[in-house]
């Protein structure tokens, strides 16, 4: 047998035929009993995904070339959004086209395994390319297109996921604005506190010497125990200021907790941000008469940005997942969901609250990565 020349291309066929293997679809009678497994292979219309999948799985033995990562990327694409049409044409089916039909058709594992293997697929193809990071955006951006027609063309609303989604399509779009808020107020006063703390740990070594020990020692603080022990202080000042609005219970420990877990990424970010500015540029700066203050604005500030905008990206993405946990305490956005459905043995609800959170910290990472290339390039 002929020995693959991509060992990566042949983990992810693998992936792919796993899923193969395992339920595409799970069709129960109503939202809380448990659903049968529905195979890819009896499906109808499956065969048809047989077109983009061939190239995947031969492309281990494939030799390397621009053409064939254009064509791999494709077939990815194609099949992600076909396996999406597939799953909708069959909810449809099932439903007998009755939107009040208790019968639930969701995603199984096998489905999220095909999806994984083709997301990975994509990437793979796309890092071959070699595109820049605007064009590769692009490309992703394009390969999620078919999957928005068809969620906007309303072929996908069979899906149980679709339908928890539209029996209280109000309370989704309020845990969007709330999850956003929480990211507002506590990652922007963050990102200025931990800038500042990492500049004193630049400037005086004896700051760094307690200040990082404190941090670590609050970051290993469990997320819940943190909330907990902010409601009563916070329960306190709302006594003391009663038209502040602050409460023992809601938006205020919950923006407090997630500033105070974001401050070791930033801090760290911006303290490594500042040291790998090289001594050269400051000496040349002071050389030529700046003050400290130019110095830091006009030297170290800008070459220090690419670095200290990696930190922002590290903080955000990390406050973006805490923030679900903040709905035990009442501050609600998608962990509102997502504890609802745990407590209503719904995993469709679990799922409508936990995917937003990931496509949320995909997109908040995107964008900081789409910055970066910009920030290394601008003037100095």
């Amino acid at each position: 047998m002929m020995r693959p020349r991509n060992r990566v291309r042949l983990a992810l066929a693998m992936l792919l035929l796993a899923g193969a293997c395992c339920p595409l679809l799970s069709h129960a009678p109503n939202r809380l009993l448990g659903g049968q497994g529905l195979y890819l292979s009896a499906l109808p219309g499956a065969a048809w995904l047989a077109a983009p999948a061939l190239p995947l799985l031969l492309a281990p033995w494939l030799p390397d070339s621009r053409r064939l990562h254009g064509l791999l990327a494709t077939c990815a694409a194609a099949l992600a959004n076909g396996l999406l049409l597939l799953a909708g044409n069959e909810a449809a089916r099932r439903a007998g086209g009755d939107p009040d039909a208790l019968s639930r058709t969701a995603f199984g594992a096998g489905f999220w395994l095909l999806q994984l293997g083709a997301g990975l697929c994509l990437a793979e193809a796309l890092r071959g390319l070699a595109l820049k990071p605007r064009l590769r955006a692009l490309a992703v951006c394009a390969a999620g297109l078919p999957a928005l027609a068809l969620l906007a063309a309303g072929r996908l609303d069979a899906l149980a996921l679709l339908r928890e989604y539209h029996n209280d399509a109000d309370a989704f779009r309020q845990a969007l604005l709330r999850h956003l808020q929480l990211l507002g107020l506590s990652v922007p006063p963050a990102a200025l506190l931990g800038a500042a703390l990492g500049l004193a740990a630049f400037r005086r070594p004896r700051v760094e010497a307690w200040l990082f020990p404190l941090l670590n020692t609050l970051q290993t603080v469990p997320s819940l125990a943190l909330f907990a022990l902010l409601i009563a202080p916070l329960a306190w000042l709302g006594r003391l200021w009663p038209q502040s609005g602050i409460a023992g219970i809601g938006l205020a420990p919950a923006v407090t907790a997630l500033a105070l877990y974001s401050l070791l990424p930033m801090t760290h970010g911006a303290l490594a941000a500042l040291r790998q500015v090289p001594a050269a540029a400051r000496d040349s700066a002071r050389g030529i008469g700046m003050s400290p203050w130019q110095v830091f604005r006009l030297v170290e500030l800008p070459l220090a940005l690419p670095v200290l905008m990696a930190g922002l990206r590290v903080t955000t993405v990390q406050a973006v997942g805490l923030a679900a946990v903040a709905a035990l305490i009442g501050a609600g956005g998608f962990g509102a969901i997502v504890f609802q459905g745990l407590s209503a043995s719904a995993p469709d609800q679990v799922l409508l609250g936990t995917l937003p959170i990931v496509i949320l910290t995909l997109c908040c990472d995107t964008v900081f990565k789409l910055l970066a290339p910009r920030l290394e390039r601008a003037p100095r």
